[in-house]
């Protein structure tokens, strides 16, 4: 910020607009004050977060390119120690797992420093640092399997899209009306005609277009008729056996239909066209 900047002036006089570096009661803040006081922790930044001891040890040996099953340890055991000693100053219930680890490598570092003794049996002694660069190893291969599955889709993983089939226009389809179904029918029309017979011998002529035209009339008085009720057995069976030809004409001429609610169920007429 500049002399000129600071007393909000131009050469010519004109007031120049103040962009102070913050506001207080309204007014800008040209400058910081004197006696301001910024904790030294008020900002903290990490630039890493390790998830144990295993990942701490796994990325110093792969930042600086060293060789897993060869660890210089000493070199190790500084950078880890300084991580350590870091953490306890203002994470002290973290420290505790990693403390253990220092000590794990403190151990192997004296080990590696005292001179080898061979065993009897033994061709060659067994390296101190064998028993954690396998701890690594198996380490670094389950974080690369747990980083491979976070890769994966979670769609079809963890969660499904459900999927519902709505049919809009819903036809209401009611079973067709068959011959064995008639057949049915006629038969329990011709069993209970037969149950109430006259012993009178007439003569009766019957018009199969007459009844047709009866039956349409009865029809037109509601919306269906169940099949038996259009039979009176009353008149007996010859009038029972035209009315059934009467029906089956009116079917095939597409005057009315043969329809049920259900499978098994009673066989309904009823007019093919809608009365005006």
């Amino acid at each position: 910020m500049t002399a000129s900047a600071e007393q909000g002036l131009i050469p010519g006089g004109e007031q120049l607009e103040l962009k102070g570096i913050a506001r207080l009661y309204g007014e800008p803040l040209l400058k910081l004050p004197q006696d301001l006081y910024i904790p030294p922790d008020a900002l903290e930044v990490f630039l890493e977060a390790f998830e144990g001891p295993l990942d701490l040890l796994l990325y110093l040996i792969r930042r600086q390119n060293f060789n897993i099953l060869d660890i210089p340890m000493a070199e190790l055991t500084r950078q880890y120690l300084a991580y350590v000693e870091e953490i306890r100053s203002h994470h002290l219930e973290l420290a505790a797992e990693y403390l253990l680890m220092a000590a794990m490598l403190i151990d192997i570092k004296s080990r590696m420093l005292l001179p080898v003794q061979k065993r009897e049996g033994e061709s060659e002694p067994e390296d101190p640092r064998a028993e954690l660069a396998r701890r690594l190893l198996e380490y670094e291969s389950i974080k690369q399997g747990a980083q491979h599955l976070d890769q994966l889709p979670q769609l079809g993983r963890e969660f499904f899209v459900s999927q519902v089939f709505l049919d809009q226009d819903v036809v209401e389809r009611r079973p067709e009306v068959n011959a064995a179904d008639l057949r049915a029918a006629w038969a329990d029309i011709v069993r209970r005609a037969k149950l109430i017979q006259h012993h009178k011998i007439t003569r009766e002529e019957l018009s199969v277009r007459e009844i047709m035209t009866v039956v349409l009339r009865q029809l037109q008085q509601r919306r269906f008729a169940e099949f038996q009720d259009l039979f009176d057995p009353l008149k007996g069976l010859p009038h029972a056996v035209v009315t059934f030809v009467a029906l089956l004409e009116l079917t095939k001429e597409s005057l009315v239909e043969l329809t049920q609610a259900e499978c098994y169920a009673p066989i309904y007429v009823r007019l093919s066209f809608t009365p005006s």
